[in-house]
């Protein structure tokens, strides 16, 4: 009779062992699959993209933002400074290439005009003078160096009126193609430092990449900032997804696009989901996930994405994820 109820006892034992390994496994009895996993909400860090003095802070921890708000600023007299230095650059640069594409005024071309005639009446006057001279060194009446003297002055008349006219040909051609070329590289150049100027300007705004919440605060107006430093750590709340696992041999009911239920055990509140992506690596349970027992599985990653989250679904929280068997 002993053995008898000993072995009813043991036989209780194994079906109620079952009744809690069979959930742990993935069954809940009516062929559903249930894989158990954690909240996943993304967060990035906000900081600004140039250095400098920390004017505002907008927002407190726990705040929520829509994408585009404006969050922080920094003083931006220096920026202000170098944009107006950099658009003065761009106004000389303009001027530079304006003159080399205009060419010489008409004042200009006038003014190299008269120095070839004066340069022309100069050389016709050297030449009358070379000659008288070379006719009184002939009769003997002159002596070689005033003969050498009126050469020399014929000479310089001459090149004289050589300048002159190379000058007004410049005049009247105005710059090379070189010379215009340099000047609208000059340009581009001053208007790229000038839209550096304006980004480097815009940069001292900060505004909310995505919707969210503030977690962290972690600048107070007036500290002085490095390029990237962090000023709010932002959880992000356009997108909620829950990370789970599964073994093997029920990868066929996890294929993504799969509709699931994700629930959790602080509210009554069932949220609709996808399943997104599955690893295509194996790799041991995680420890956070699963009992002792089976840390030793092999299974897949899941990545779910929740349809319709809210606050109910916070960082890190474990919730529970249902997939129907008529969709397997």
């Amino acid at each position: 009779m002993k053995k008898v109820a000993l072995l009813i006892v043991v036989l209780v034992a194994i079906a109620v062992g079952a009744t809690w390994i069979y959930p742990l496994k993935g069954g809940n009895g009516n062929g559903d699959l249930t894989l158990y996993g954690n909240v996943d909400i993304r967060e990035v860090q906000l900081g600004f993209r140039v250095g400098g003095r920390l004017e505002t802070m907008l927002f407190e921890e726990g705040d929520t933002v829509a994408a585009g708000d404006p969050m922080a600023s920094l003083d931006d007299q220096p920026m202000q400074e170098a944009l107006a230095l950099a658009s003065a650059g761009v106004m000389e640069a303009q001027a530079n290439l304006d003159r080399a594409t205009t060419g010489s005024r008409p004042q200009e071309i006038q003014q190299a005009e008269a120095m070839v005639a004066e340069a022309e009446a100069a050389l016709d006057n050297a030449d009358k003078r070379l000659k008288r001279q070379q006719d009184l060194f002939k009769d003997g009446l002159n002596s070689r160096s005033a003969l050498d003297d009126s050469v020399a002055q014929q000479e310089q008349a001459a090149a004289r009126l050589r300048a002159s006219r190379e000058a007004l040909k410049l005049a009247v051609e105005g710059f090379r193609s070189e010379d215009i070329a340099a000047a609208q590289a000059g340009l581009a150049a001053a208007q790229a430092r000038q839209d550096q100027a304006q980004t480097q300007l815009d940069d001292t705004k900060l505004a909310a990449p995505s919707s969210g919440v503030i977690l962290t605060r972690a600048r107070e107006p007036g500290a002085m900032l490095a390029i990237g430093a962090p000023v709010y750590t932002l959880s992000l709340s356009d997108k909620v997804y829950v990370r789970a696992y599964v073994d093997e041999s029920r990868l066929g009911q996890v294929v993504p696009g799969t509709q699931v239920q994700v629930w959790s055990d602080s509210s009554a509140q069932r949220y609709q989901g996808q399943i997104g992506f599955v690893s295509p690596r194996a790799e041991f349970t995680p420890k956070t996930v699963e009992t002792p027992e089976l840390r030793t599985d092999l299974v897949y990653r899941l990545r779910i994405i929740v349809s319709n989250p809210d606050d109910g679904l916070r960082q890190g929280m474990p919730v529970t994820v249902e997939i129907s068997s008529s969709q397997g």
